[in-house]
């Protein structure tokens, strides 16, 4: 299916972005149609989270820095909408497959970014280009453009005596670096979900991001289909405080 060029491209390793504040430069590269404006990529506009909803996981800053991974027609779309919330929908897997499945309105080619928040405050999660539904029988589903990802909060460092103004300083003592891990095309065990859990990523007996019905508990291990390092702070098993899923498109 794939030839071995392709294979040893994937094999590169996975994708870094050391810095959010590079994230036009990264998206201009990524899109061969232009950015839409001459100071970077076109803003994300977050919409269907509700006034009410206290804890919200995912930031415009974050998608820049997810969407430099999507395929460019994907890029393109500004308008992401939430569709499934754990504080707003509840905590059930068969809630989330329920509001996220299209309404027969919507376009195909549409993407879908799940969010994860574990214990200890680790953000991570996955772009998937089919939405997530329970298939026992069809198995596995999903293609190359899926990917898992995760953000990790990094102290941030100043040039000589330059530091954030006292206001500032607290929030600028820190900034999130965004790690990819694209498909690999060693195998094809992209998406496998179940009334039971929702997976992505396998081989060799272990998940790349595996979370149970209730939404409680998880696991994430290195996998040969991304490629990819364990996602959660907590370590290979994990704790699940937030979750939500956005559609793009």
């Amino acid at each position: 299916m794939f030839s071995l060029k392709d294979r040893l491209t994937k094999l590169k390793g996975s994708w870094t972005s050391p810095n959010l504040s590079q994230t036009a430069t990264t998206n201009e590269m990524s899109n061969p149609f232009g950015s839409g404006t001459d100071d970077g990529p076109l803003p994300v506009y977050l919409n269907g989270v509700k006034d009410t909803t206290k804890h919200r996981l995912l930031t415009p800053e974050m998608c820049d820095e997810i969407r430099s991974l999507m395929p460019t027609r994907i890029q393109l779309y500004t308008d992401w909408r939430l569709v499934y919330s754990l504080e707003q929908h509840g905590a059930s897997l068969r809630s989330l497959y329920d509001n996220i499945a299209p309404d027969g309105k919507q376009s195909a080619r549409v993407g879908y970014v799940l969010v994860v928040e574990d214990k200890k405050g680790g953000i991570f999660g996955a772009y998937t280009n089919e939405h997530f539904r329970p298939t026992d029988n069809r198995r596995y589903y999903g293609n190359g453009e899926c990917f898992l990802w995760k953000l990790e909060k990094v102290p941030t460092l100043y040039i000589g005596d330059t530091k954030a103004d006292d206001g500032a300083e607290a929030d600028r003592s820190h900034r999130w670096s965004f790690k990819g891990f694209p498909f690999t095309g060693l195998n094809e065990f992209v998406i496998y979900c179940t009334s039971k859990f929702l997976s992505m990523g396998a081989g060799d007996g272990h998940y790349g991001l595996w979370i149970d019905s209730g939404l409680l508990n998880g696991v994430s291990n290195p996998s040969l289909t991304f490629g990819n390092e364990t996602l959660s702070r907590e370590g290979d098993k994990f704790h699940v405080v937030g979750l939500e899923v956005w559609r793009v498109g």
